[in-house]
């Protein structure tokens, strides 16, 4: 099956997502982690990527960023994917492939799915086993969106920054979205948006990005859509 065209939306977030080949290890150290976070800050500045969430797990990494120049993002994984690869090959002695592939995205619908995306992201070590608490993991940005540690490579997003009229307000309300897990409904909606190129978002939202776009946004009904009018015609035609 071909592969759908990236979205793109100026200044909309997309949820990324990029694994080791074969869900192999990407990480074998402190200074990896800490190679990759250096190379994506200098990156996204570069391409003019804005970088709101991420985690980088053992053998894979997500990211939740929004640029207004079309392909920028694309150039930025690039170029961190290029340099990690040549990175770690070196370091440990290894040769060919680290990455499974391009990188999934997907566009996510700020007012409805920003905040729940974020979360997505900073709990994954959570539902991994690795730690109790996002808090207690290094590698996520939830240092600073939740615990307030200062961390360059991150732009707030606005609606982060409307959880409150201080830091202090929005950490506080921040780290109570925490309190409820997201349900499995939730998780899988998420995933699957990210993993098939779908729009992540309320229905006026994938109206609205369907109106910009010339692809699907969305899986198709099966049987077709029996409200809408072009299925009308079909059915009529069929009985001529």
């Amino acid at each position: 099956m071909a592969r759908l065209p990236r979205l793109f939306i100026k200044g909309c977030p997309q949820h990324l997502i990029q694994r080791g080949n074969n869900r192999q290890a990407i990480f074998f150290s402190d200074e990896d982690y800490t190679v990759y976070l250096a190379k994506l800050k200098d990156f996204s500045k570069q391409y003019e990527v804005s970088v709101h969430a991420y985690v980088l797990m053992t053998n894979h990494v997500h990211l939740l960023v929004s640029t207004e120049h079309e392909g920028a993002i694309s150039k930025m994984m690039q170029s961190i994917g290029r340099y990690y690869v040549l990175y770690i090959n070196k370091n440990y002695q290894r040769t060919g492939s680290l990455w499974e592939g391009r990188y999934r995205s997907t566009i996510v619908d700020s007012d409805n799915y920003l905040l729940t995306v974020m979360r997505y992201i900073e709990m994954n070590p959570v539902r991994a086993g690795m730690v109790e608490h996002p808090a207690e993991y290094p590698w996520s940005s939830y240092q600073a969106n939740g615990v307030g540690k200062v961390i360059e490579l991150l732009t707030p997003h606005e609606r982060y920054i409307k959880l409150g009229e201080s830091n202090t307000k929005r950490l506080q309300r921040y780290v109570r979205l925490f309190d409820d897990y997201l349900s499995d409904n939730t998780i899988e909606l998420i995933r699957t948006a990210t993993n098939k190129a779908w729009v992540l978002g309320s229905e006026r939202f994938k109206r609205e990005i369907e109106t910009q776009v010339n692809r699907r946004i969305e899986p198709a009904n099966r049987g077709g859509d029996r409200k809408s009018e072009k299925f009308r015609e079909q059915a009529k035609n069929q009985t001529l």
